[in-house]
């Protein structure tokens, strides 16, 4: 192993990076948070997921368009240049927290969907076995790791596909000897919108965690081939994907079984396949399912191991973290975050009940946060770059400033939602300290105590 290699490896390739970021989106989100979407809004939750898609959109294009003008760097190094280190550094540490506590949320739910397969088997046993394969993987090389998480983000991407085709088929009776069943579940149990629009709104709190890890694309940076040059490009295809691999799939459950049936502890993919007596295809859609949560929690893993790389590079974090393997890996961060995973799905064991809604909301908080930053950075640089950037967000500074006011509103509605309040409790909780700790380690000026 190298002592210390100075630099992460640039092996990362364009589709790598692509399917990296929908990995860490397309996972307990869609295929088993859904349920909890469709429950608070019924079918018009679609709205939710459209709307929160454009704000998602203006993110990217900011990511991208900062990256075109200083390249090599990554999202972390815009907020720290807009902003400073003491910003940096509280957001910094929140992200990576708010990593883990996905991958712990992903690992849960690998080891629930296990469970379909395997009901005698403790859920912790198996969250435990999910996050040991998870760090397994993070162990390889760069270019490994890309190959293999495109082949996993690959795999569920195209069952997703699969999942529409079929529904489609089978809502509108294209399948021989199926009811069709267009437009009756849609106009029935209180039609489109049976809680009103403000449920819409509600649902955007469960919507921001589903759409949280597209900004993973901003840590890729600095082991990106032509970063600059190719992420733009990458930007305006994946938007378009998420959205449609959120909505089409949310329409076809709606369509084919009535939206109050739904059951949160199951994937509302397998309650369909099941109730459409595709036994074996309910078993197929498992299979994706588990791969699908390991591969978002796959993508967690690199956030925050990445993150925590950038900061002790930065002098943020302790310098041990920076240290790299053979192999490209940043071994310590990796360890670091390891056993936190490890940790964290023993809270399977702990406490069952309630405790995918407790952890949702803590990631939902802080991709707003770390949202509004990227747009407030973008906003404060473009006035100073030092170049023109060969890609720019549209409407500037409308666009971006609209964005910012509107996920705001939707930070503000996570604090005073009563469903989220010891989730929220802890996350401010973090923040405090990890002001109190910015304080402490900078100079008022921004400049670190020696």
């Amino acid at each position: 192993m190298k002592s210390n290699p100075s630099t992460l490896q640039k092996k990362l390739l364009p589709r790598h990076i692509s399917f990296m970021a929908m990995g860490g989106v397309i996972g307990t989100g869609i295929f088993k948070g859904s349920a909890e979407t469709v429950g608070l809004a019924g079918p018009g939750v679609i709205f939710s997921y459209a709307f929160a898609g454009l704000l998602l959109l203006v993110v990217m294009g900011a990511i991208a368009e900062m990256a075109t003008v200083y390249p090599g760097q990554n999202m972390k190094d815009f907020i720290r240049r807009a902003f400073g280190e003491r910003i940096s550094f509280i957001l910094g540490w929140l992200y990576c927290f708010m990593w883990l506590a996905v991958c712990v949320i992903e690992v849960i739910a690998a080891g629930s969907f296990l469970q379909f397969w395997l009901p005698g088997i403790p859920l912790w046993v198996l969250s435990l076995a999910s996050a040991g394969f998870i760090l397994a993987v993070n162990m390889m090389s760069v270019a490994g790791y890309g190959e293999f998480e495109f082949w996993l983000a690959g795999i569920k991407i195209a069952m997703i596909v699969v999942f529409i085709g079929l529904g489609a088929a089978m809502l509108f009776g294209l399948i021989p000897g199926a009811q069709t069943l267009f437009p009756h579940n849609y106009t029935d149990y209180g039609g489109f919108f049976p809680n009103g629009w403000r449920a819409i709104f509600s649902a955007l709190l469960v919507v921001m965690f589903s759409y949280g890890g597209s900004e993973l694309i901003g840590l890729t940076l600095s082991e990106a081939q032509d970063a600059e040059k190719v992420l733009p490009r990458v930007v305006k295809s994946f938007i378009l994907r998420v959205v449609l691999f959120y909505t089409l799939p949310i329409l076809i459950i709606c369509g084919l079984v009535p939206w109050n049936s739904l059951n949160e502890d199951t994937s509302p993919f397998v309650q369909v396949l099941t109730s459409a007596g595709l036994q074996g295809a309910a078993h197929l859609m498992n299979f994706i399912l588990i791969t699908a949560v390991l591969s978002a929690a796959n993508s967690g893993i690199y956030g925050a191991t990445r993150m925590l790389y950038s900061m002790a590079t930065g002098g943020e974090a302790p310098a041990s973290l920076a240290k790299i393997s053979s192999k490209g890996v940043p071994i310590n961060s990796l360890k670091l975050s390891g056993t936190v995973l490890i940790l964290g799905s023993m809270l399977a064991y702990l406490n069952q009940a309630g405790l995918f809604r407790l952890l949702m909301a803590v990631p939902g908080f802080v991709v707003l946060l770390v949202w509004i930053a990227i747009c407030l950075s973008q906003l404060k640089l473009r006035r100073s770059y030092p170049a023109e950037p060969s890609f720019k967000v549209w409407g500037y500074p409308y666009i971006t400033s609209i964005t910012v006011c509107a996920l705001s509103v939707i930070a503000l509605l996570f604090l005073f939602d009563s469903q989220n309040r010891i989730s929220i409790g802890v996350c401010l909780a973090v923040l405090a300290l990890l002001t109190v700790w910015s304080m402490a380690r900078f100079r008022p000026a921004g400049g670190r105590r020696s």
